[in-house]
């Protein structure tokens, strides 16, 4: 069997800020009713977190959970727990309408760190990321020039982008220009 790989194989660049290729990750989709009780217990068992509100990540002791829309949500796991993750949460959802999928290969996440990520996030996606407006535990499904991404707050100054990974490279390398040295806008950072 093959071993699993990051779909940029750890690749970096550092300029105004530094954006990497965080390596693999466990991601989930799950769909189904987030105000059912079965859900919030399934995703508190899976976490730790409850489950978020709108446009909203939340963290627990065994992962995260981030809000995607009104009836799915994205859990995030360690590479190697996500199929039993979501062994778990189907067997919590069982006889509930809801569907637990492990879309981590189909995925990709690159974190951007450093004073001027914002800057360099805000010149790709129509989001207003001045720091008294986008929140600590905020996560936005937009686009990252004109493909479908998602992004939240890990840090002060850090921030990780999901976006399917075959569209990994040309994130990557708009990103890596948005944080090219002597392209700084300056209005956020």
């Amino acid at each position: 069997m093959s071993e699993a790989v990051s779909a940029l194989s750890g690749a970096t660049f550092d300029g105004f800020a530094k954006l990497s290729d965080t390596g693999l990750r466990g991601m989930i989709t799950v769909r189904g009713d987030l105000a059912s009780k079965e859900m919030a217990a399934a995703i508190k068992a899976a976490t730790g977190a409850a489950v978020p509100a709108q446009r909203r990540v939340g963290v627990g002791d065994k992962g995260k959970v981030a809000w995607m829309s009104p009836d799915e949500l994205l859990v995030v796991v360690g590479y190697a727990e996500a199929g039993a993750t979501v062994a778990a949460l189907n067997a919590a959802l069982s006889g509930v309408h809801a569907l637990a999928v492990d879309v981590s290969d189909a995925r990709a996440v690159f974190a951007v760190e450093g004073a001027g990520c914002r800057d360099a996030l805000a010149k790709l996606a129509p989001v207003d990321l001045a720091a008294d407006v986008f929140a600590a535990d905020e996560v936005r499904r937009t686009r990252i020039a004109q493909v479908p991404a998602a992004f939240w707050q890990t840090g002060p100054d850090a921030f990780e982008v999901i976006c399917f990974r075959s569209v990994a490279q040309y994130v990557f390398d708009v990103l890596r220009l948005s944080v090219t040295k002597g392209s700084e806008v300056d209005h956020l950072g």
